[in-house]
């Protein structure tokens, strides 16, 4: 029971959050939180377990948003479909560019997927202009057929299933972390000789984590596509290139939790302060400087060990009185 609470308590805890977003704030601000935490989760994965920084999630966001849009769009009304089909544009994209880009370390890994960045959003704003509008974008929305159940056309019901994905996708990374291959990844970030050694592929293993980041990025494209009705160049624009890094390093880097923690906090300070601040970039990026000099942990890095304490307290120590009452 002791570890099967331990594995739940903070998911239960983090859609605990999510469901408070829902019920004191406006529902697209929520909407907004969880495909933003979905975004960042791909990037946080790829920073936090294996030492790979991007600042190329804009293009995985466009491949899986002008998937779910061209299918929308040209061929078909189902949403549905439209996500499968952003979910396996994501899949094979990342199965290619990953081939080569998981050969590159540090800075060069960030900036060649910087360049990827590039070339997806001229790709969709100029070479394929034809096909996707260029700057005036995709309208769908009335294309969008009503479907049984959940209809995803009605804000509402997106965000049930919004959740619902949001909730599959962290148990999901919950179980990666806990198993053998999480293991592996942190391994090959932290001394890539000793996995060899043992027998493991360091290609294989980044690889792997590569191709499951980045479709995480892309459903989290092909949900602002369906959400939002329309996609334009602007999605994959390498001026939003390092908000997903922001938010990882605001939330917490390396930590299951920490994309929806800083998403919340990143897209909440957004609203607020540039209601009142033009540049209220300067204030988040003077808040990352706090952060990195107090020790690199983030916002739920903070709390998270306060959290746990808190927690054990309650569940455990009550436990030892009862046994010693007994033993008396």
């Amino acid at each position: 029971m002791m570890n099967l609470f331990r594995w739940w308590w903070g998911i239960l805890l983090t859609f605990f959050l999510l469901a408070l977003v829902r019920v004191f704030l406006p529902l697209p601000f929520a909407n907004e939180i969880i495909i933003f935490s979905i975004y960042t989760m791909g990037c946080s994965f790829l920073l936090g377990r294996v030492g790979f920084i991007s600042f190329g999630q804009p293009a995985y966001l466009a491949v899986g948003a002008y998937g779910t849009a061209f299918y929308l769009y040209y061929f078909g009304t189902n949403p549905y479909i439209g996500i499968l089909l952003g979910i396996l544009s994501g899949v094979v994209i990342s199965m290619i560019v990953g081939a080569f880009f998981v050969r590159l370390r540090s800075d060069y890994f960030a900036l060649v997927n910087l360049a990827l960045a590039v070339i997806i959003f001229y790709l969709m704003e100029k070479v394929l202009a034809k096909i996707t509008h260029g700057d005036n974008g995709l309208w769908f929305l009335a294309n969008m057929s009503s479907t049984p159940v959940l209809d995803l056309g009605k804000p509402s019901h997106f965000f049930i299933f919004a959740f619902l994905v949001a909730l599959a996708l962290w148990t999901f990374y919950k179980y990666l972390d806990d198993s053998l291959f999480g293991a592996c990844c942190l391994a090959t970030k932290i001394n890539e000789d000793k996995l060899k050694f043992l027998g493991y592929s360091n290609f294989a293993i980044r690889w792997m984590a590569f191709i499951i980041a980045n479709t995480t990025t892309a459903l989290a494209g092909s949900l602002y596509a369906v959400y939002l009705g329309f996609v334009s160049p602007a999605i994959t624009h390498p001026a939003r290139a390092a908000d997903p890094v922001i938010v990882t390093i605001l939330g917490g880097v390396g930590t299951l939790y920490g994309p929806i923690v800083g998403a919340i906090a990143y897209t909440g300070m957004k609203d607020l302060l540039s209601g009142f601040i033009t540049n209220w970039e300067l204030f988040i990026g003077l808040l990352l400087v706090f952060i990195m000099l107090a020790g690199e942990k983030g916002i739920w890095g903070t709390l998270e060990p306060i959290l746990k304490k808190a927690l054990f307290r309650k569940a455990i120590l009550p436990r030892f009185q009862e046994s010693g009452d007994k033993s008396k």
